[in-house]
């Protein structure tokens, strides 16, 4: 038996985002366009992983992604 898995509404995601920004822990929210739970385009998984690994260096110990990729900004808050 299979199940089916619902899509999570663009709006839960952004009320955790909020969540998290009103208690202080550092957070970003993406969203990409055409894209649901789980992306499927390989330019926003190589960018999420990409700038998942940006925020961890810097989050975890301020230490240099070894790896050449793309910095984009991307707004942090609560990051300092």
């Amino acid at each position: 038996m299979y199940a089916v898995l619902q899509v999570i509404p663009p709006d839960q995601a952004r009320k955790i985002y909020q969540a998290l920004k009103a208690k202080g822990l550092p957070v970003a929210l993406v969203e990409y366009e055409g894209e649901q739970h789980g992306f499927r385009k390989a330019k926003n998984i190589k960018f999420t992983l990409e700038q998942q690994m940006v925020f961890f260096a810097h989050l975890v110990g301020h230490f240099k992604v070894a790896d050449e990729i793309e910095i984009v900004p991307i707004k942090f808050d609560n990051f300092d």
